[in-house]
């Protein structure tokens, strides 16, 4: 046995392993691209190596695609195949892996809770629950469990920093904006290439409706980040966001185009930025041109590849936005069909909210306000289950207002821009929407 960078044991008689493991759990923690060298190199010194195994199966299951699915079982049986010989911390992490691809990904965390009650210092496990809770919409996993960790460790320990921006987030999306830009900005401070941390103080501003501290922030020339995975490009649809608020359509299309548009890989989180930044644009009776095409095409190859409920409601954005009815309906059914046939959390969610949810789309597109008023208000306090932060979620509020604005029911939508306004002070969405309604 050897030991991690965060002075864990790893089952593995290569020194060579550890050391590229812990190169990958450093550069992961930054986004970096090359850290998936680094696991391939750990597992090219130590084929048997089990976290090597788990990191690779991790970094795999957050692609968000089934395609990939058989690759990941295999990892997962490989690693299996050698546990017994493991600790029970790599255990665990097999056991909650495998709960992650069978759907089950609150399953998985509430492992990764245990396995950090007995080594606060695994920061891979914390990083994957935190993944996990956000993508269940856990926010008091969110904050509590990285909260725990950074008590125990304390701020002087290895990836604090790391942990700080992870609590940071967590605060947001609890509300706490102050408490959450404190530790936000110190993580920054400490390591300005963490974009989580960057991320999560992007949170807080777009929350506390201070876009322009916010196209500040985020305010880096074209390329920056190029050497970073596709989370990079979430915080130039943020960077896009403030960029709305302020009415600078120019530089909203000039970002979507250059930094925001989906690519050839299709990458769920790309799709969600880019559809959603689509969707926004038209609310404000902008023209997006022939930019739904590209995302239509891309949700016409994704009708057996149910795996995230919130990339599945942006599809179905992609598809209405294009005018594409019945392909709509066909998606629509590969939902229902994928709901009534898969056990798990991610099938139950999609049954209870994604359904419901593409349902409401689905009448918006067509017209039928009525409908689509009625199906996107019930739903409106209920999204959560399908990860996911406020201000990503925000795009089927505004949808809901506008639906209950065309259908007709000028008081409903009246109260509903009041509370906007109370709740994001300094809205000037809600506010130029509230103006324009009949008195």
């Amino acid at each position: 046995m050897t030991q991690d960078a965060y002075g864990l044991e790893l089952t593995t008689s290569s020194d060579d392993a550890a050391a590229s493991w812990s190169r990958a759990m450093a550069d992961s923690l930054e986004h970096r691209l090359s850290a998936a060298d680094h696991v391939k190199a750990a597992l090219e010194a130590d084929p048997d190596f089990v976290m090597g195994l788990c990191m690779r199966a991790g970094m795999m299951l957050q692609i968000g695609s089934n395609q990939v699915y058989p690759k990941i079982a295999e990892i997962l049986a490989r690693a299996k195949a050698h546990e017994k010989g493991a600790s029970k911390r790599e255990q665990m992490h097999v056991a909650a892996l495998e709960l992650w691809l069978a759907g089950n990904q609150a399953k998985a965390c509430k492992i990764w809770v245990e396995l950090l009650d007995q080594w606060p210092a695994d920061i891979l496990a914390l990083r994957l629950h935190h993944n996990g809770s956000f993508w269940t919409g856990n926010k008091e996993g969110l904050r509590k469990t990285p909260a725990g960790v950074l008590k125990k460790l304390g701020e002087d320990a290895p990836a604090s920093g790391f942990i700080m921006g992870m609590v940071a987030f967590g605060l947001e999306e609890s509300g706490q904006y102050a408490e959450a830009e404190t530790f936000g900005r110190k993580a920054v401070e400490r390591n300005e290439n963490d974009l989580w941390a960057l991320h999560a103080v992007a949170h807080i501003l777009e929350m506390q409706c201070r876009h322009d501290e916010g196209r500040s922030l985020l305010n880096q020339p074209y390329g920056t980040w190029g050497d970073r995975s596709p989370f990079k490009d979430h915080l130039w649809w943020h960077s896009a966001l403030f960029s709305l608020e302020l009415g600078d359509i120019d530089r909203v299309l000039e970002l979507y185009d250059r930094e925001v548009r989906v690519d050839e890989t299709g990458f769920y989180l790309d799709v969600q930025n880019a559809a959603s930044l689509l969707k926004r644009l038209e609310l404000l009776g902008i023209d997006v041109g022939e930019r739904w095409e590209e995302l239509a095409d891309l949700a016409e190859t994704r009708f057996s590849d149910h795996v995230m409920p919130f990339s599945d409601a942006h599809f179905m954005l992609a598809l209405v936005g294009a005018g594409r009815h019945e392909a709509a309906r066909g998606y629509l059914s590969s939902l229902q069909a994928f709901s009534s046939s898969a056990d798990s959390e991610v099938s139950d969610v999609t049954a209870n909210v994604t359904v419901p949810l593409c349902e409401g789309l689905l009448a918006y597109g067509e017209g039928r306000y009525e409908d689509a008023s009625g199906i996107l208000y019930d739903l409106r306090e209920n999204l959560a289950p399908m990860g996911a932060s406020h201000a990503q979620r925000d795009v089927f509020q505004q949808l809901m207002i506008d639906a209950v604005t065309r259908a007709g029911k000028l008081d409903a939508a009246r109260a509903l821009l009041k509370q906007r306004e109370v709740q994001r002070k300094g809205s000037n969405w809600a506010r130029e929407r509230l103006n324009a309604l009949p008195q």
